[in-house]
C-alpha cells in the first residue's frame, strides 16, 4: 500500500491505487495502521529514516523492525480472508514509513486521525466458512473514494471572541441616551495646505504652512479618566501620533504632543522622485498601552512646481481662490524659513504664530458697505483690487474690511485686477484708510503705513513685515466614542455622511446616505432608535425612516416638527457621529369618517322585543310620547 512513497505524485495515484493496492483501505484500516506505525516509529524516532524496498510476499513470521514491519495478529489475517485479499499480496497496514514519507495525497486524512480520538478498532466476530466463501468472492471497486466519516465539529473563533467580549457588545438604549446628553466625542483633525510645492534634487523644500493634528472632545480624558483611578501612570492613555505622506521613500515622522493637545509637522516634503499629482497625508495613533485607535488620512493635496509668476486667469480655475473658501497667511521676513510667522488668533487677539496657522474664511464683500459686525458677501474668485473680509474660522473673529493687492518687487500693485492664485504674494489694505497696511512686528500685528513710489503713482512701497504669502487649506475631521467603552482594535475608518436623500413618505420612508468610508456593520441611528439599515457600497447606505411614534409616545400623526440628531453605530458600540440632524414635518392627521364608514365600523344590532320604544318626554322636550 505504501511502498515507493518518496516518489508518490498526485499524477500517479491512480496508477499506484490501480497497480499496486488489491483494495482500497478501510477507515479501521487506517487508524490500525497509523497506531501501528505510531508505536513503531517512537522508538527510533531520533534515527536516520531507512530506505524502503518493496516488502516480500507475505510470509507468517517475525521480520525485521527496523525496515517498518510487524508480525500480524490473527484478527488481522482473519479481516484478510474477509477482505478477500490473497496471502501474497502486501498486507494493508502491515508496513508504515514515519509520517513524513507518506503520500501526499494521504497526508491530509492521517493527520486527522492523528488529531481527533479514533474508534476502538473492534475485530470481526468468527464467521462460517460458507460465509467467508461468499464474502471473499465479492466484487470490490478499486477505485471508490475513499469513506471517511465527517470529523466533530470543532470550535471556532467568531470575530468577538478574537477581539474579545467587549467587542461584541451592541449598542444600548441607555448609552445612546447619555451620549447625546453628554457628547463626550473623540474628535481628531487634521489641518493642511491644499496646495505643496515639490522638491527638485537635494533640495528640501518643507510644506508650508506644515500640517496641524489637533486632538479635541472630552471623549479623550474619558479616556484617561479609568487609567488614573487604577493608579497607573497617566503616559499609558496618552495618545501618541506619526504622521507621513503615503509613500515608502520616507519614514513616518512623530509628532510631539506630550503636555498639549496639538501638534505640527515642520519636516515633511515630497521630492521630484515621486510622480504623484496629489497625496493624502497618513496620521497614525494609538495609547501608551499599546491599543490601536486607527489610521487617519487628510484631505488630498495637489502638487504644484512652483507659484506661476504670469497673470493668472478664471481658465486654470483650480489653483485660483473662490468667496466663503478658507485660506492661510504667513509671513517670511527676508525669505528665510525660520522667521516664517503665521496669522493666527490666541486669546481674543490676532498675533503672528511661529508654531501654529490659523484658518480664515476669505469673503468677497458687496460694494458699497460700512464696516459692521453684519455685511454682505458675494459669490466669485477672489481678485486683486477687491474688498474682502477675512474671518477665524474657530473663533468667529473678524478683521475689518480689507483691500487685497498684489505684491511685486516689495511694492503694492494698486492697478492688479487679475485672479488671486495659490502661493501669491499680497497685501491688505484696510479700505478708507490713509494707505495702511496689515503688518507683522515679531509676534504682534500691526498697522503699516505705505509710502508712495516717486517713479510711479500706482505703486506703493512697503516693508517686509507687510508682505503675506496667501495659499487655500482644508481640514479633515473625524469624531468616534467608544459608548460601550473601550474596544480591541482601531475605530477607522471613521465614515463620513456628506448627504441626505429622503425617498418616498409616510411608512415607507427611506432616507439614502451619500459619503465614504461605509461599511456592512453600520447602524443608522435616528436619537435613540435604531433603523434598519442597507448598506449598498462604501459610499452609499440606506435606512427605513422610524415612526414618529418612537420618539413621541402615543402619536400617530405628527403634531409639531421634531428634530433628532443622525448618529452612525458600529456593530461593537463605536459611535459616529454625522452632524446632521433629521426633522419629522407636520402633515394632516385621519379625515373624518363619513357616514358610510361609521355605519359599517360601528353596524346596527337588532333590538331585543321585550325593550321599550319609548323616550323621556324630558330628554326630547319637542316629541310627545310614542
Amino acid at each position: 500500500m505504501f511502498q515507493n512513497s518518496q516518489a508518490i505524485s498526485g499524477e500517479d495515484t491512480s496508477n499506484i491505487l490501480a497497480g499496486d493496492m488489491c483494495a482500497l483501505p478501510s477507515f479501521e484500516d487506517l487508524a490500525m495502521s497509523w497506531r501501528i506505525g505510531q508505536s513503531m516509529y517512537s522508538d527510533h524516532q531520533h534515527e536516520a529514516p531507512p530506505s524502503y524496498s518493496p516488502p516480500a510476499p507475505y510470509m507468517p513470521q517475525l521480520v525485521n523492525t527496523q525496515d517498518g514491519q510487524v508480525p500480524p495478529s490473527d484478527d488481522v489475517l482473519q479481516d484478510l480472508v474477509i477482505r478477500g485479499i490473497p496471502p501474497h499480496q502486501p498486507v494493508p497496514g502491515m508496513r508504515m514509513p514515519p509520517p513524513d514519507y507518506l503520500p501526499p495525497y494521504l497526508m491530509d486524512t492521517l493527520t486527522q486521525l492523528q488529531t481527533f480520538p479514533m474508534p476502538e478498532y473492534m475485530p470481526p466476530a468468527p464467521l462460517s466458512p460458507a460465509t467467508m466463501q461468499s464474502v471473499s468472492s465479492q466484487n470490490y471497486n478499486l477505485h471508490a473514494p475513499l469513506s471517511i466519516p465527517p470529523l466533530p465539529a470543532q470550535p471556532h473563533n467568531t470575530p468577538a471572541q478574537r477581539t474579545g467580549p467587549q467587542n461584541d457588545r451592541r449598542l444600548t438604549k441607555e448609552a445612546m441616551r447619555q451620549y447625546l446628553r453628554d457628547r463626550p466625542d473623540t474628535t481628531v483633525v487634521i489641518m493642511t495646505a491644499k496646495v505643496a510645492q515639490k522638491s527638485y534634487g537635494n533640495e528640501k523644500r518643507f510644506f508650508c504652512p506644515p500640517p496641524l493634528l489637533y486632538l479635541m472632545g472630552d471623549g479623550w480624558k474619558h479616556r484617561l479618566q479609568p487609567v488614573v483611578m487604577a493608579g497607573e501612570a497617566e503616559n499609558e492613555a496618552q495618545p501618541y501620533a506619526f504622521i507621513g505622506i503615503g509613500s515608502a521613500e520616507q519614514e513616518m515622522q512623530q509628532m510631539n504632543l506630550e503636555g498639549k493637545n496639538w501638534a505640527v509637522a515642520k519636516t515633511l516634503f515630497i521630492s521630484d522622485t515621486d510622480k504623484r499629482k496629489a497625496f493624502e497625508l497618513k496620521v497614525k495613533l494609538f495609547y501608551g498601552t499599546g491599543d490601536d485607535v486607527g489610521m487617519f488620512c487628510s484631505k488630498k493635496i495637489k502638487v504644484i512646481s512652483k507659484p506661476s509668476k504670469k497673470k493668472q486667469s478664471l481658465k486654470n480655475a483650480e489653483l485660483c481662490i473662490p468667496s466663503g473658501s478658507r485660506v492661510a497667511l504667513f509671513n517670511r521676513l527676508r525669505s528665510q524659513t525660520v522667521s516664517t510667522r503665521y496669522l493666527h488668533v490666541e486669546s481674543g487677539n490676532f498675533h503672528a504664530s511661529s508654531q501654529e496657522w490659523g484658518a480664515f474664511t476669505i469673503h468677497l464683500l458687496e460694494e458699497p458697505q460700512s464696516e459692521s459686525e453684519h455685511f454682505k458677501v458675494r459669490d466669485g474668485y477672489i481678485h486683486y483690487g477687491s474688498c474682502v473680509k477675512l474671518v477665524c474660522c474657530v473663533t468667529g473673529m473678524a478683521l475689518p474690511r480689507l483691500v487685497i493687492r498684489k505684491v511685486d518687487k516689495q511694492m503694492s500693485q494698486l492697478t492688479a485686477d487679475d485672479p488671486v492664485s495659490q502661493l501669491h504674494k499680497c497685501c491688505f489694505h484696510l479700505k478708507d484708510s490713509d494707505r495702511m497696511y496689515l503688518c507683522v512686528s515679531q509676534e504682534r500685528i500691526i498697522q503699516f503705513q505705505a509710502t508712495e513710489c516717486p517713479k510711479d503713482s500706482t505703486k506703493e512701497i512697503l516693508n517686509d513685515g507687510a508682505a503675506w504669502t496667501i495659499i487655500s487649506t482644508d481640514q479633515a475631521e473625524y469624531s468616534f466614542y467608544e459608548g460601550m467603552g473601550p474596544v480591541k482594535g482601531p475605530v477607522t475608518p471613521v465614515p463620513i455622511v456628506d448627504s441626505l436623500q429622503l425617498n418616498g413618505g409616510g411608512d415607507v420612508a427611506m432616507l439614502e446616505l451619500n459619503g465614504e468610508n461605509f461599511t456592512y456593520n453600520l447602524k443608522v441611528w435616528f436619537g435613540d432608535v435604531e433603523a434598519e439599515t442597507m448598506f449598498r457600497c462604501a459610499e452609499s447606505m440606506l435606512c427605513v425612516v422610524p415612526d414618529i411614534s418612537a420618539f413621541r409616545g402615543g402619536w400617530r400623526w405628527f403634531r409639531q416638527p421634531t428634530q433628532v440628531p443622525l448618529t452612525l453605530v458600529r456593530h461593537d458600540g463605536v459611535i459616529f457621529a454625522t452632524g446632521l440632524t433629521f426633522t419629522y414635518t407636520p402633515e394632516l392627521g385621519p379625515h373624518p369618517p363619513t357616514m358610510e364608514e361609521a355605519i359599517m365600523s360601528n353596524p346596527i344590532r337588532p333590538i331585543p322585543e321585550d325593550t321599550p320604544t319609548t323616550f323621556p318626554t324630558n330628554h326630547y322636550p319637542d316629541l310627545e310620547q310614542l
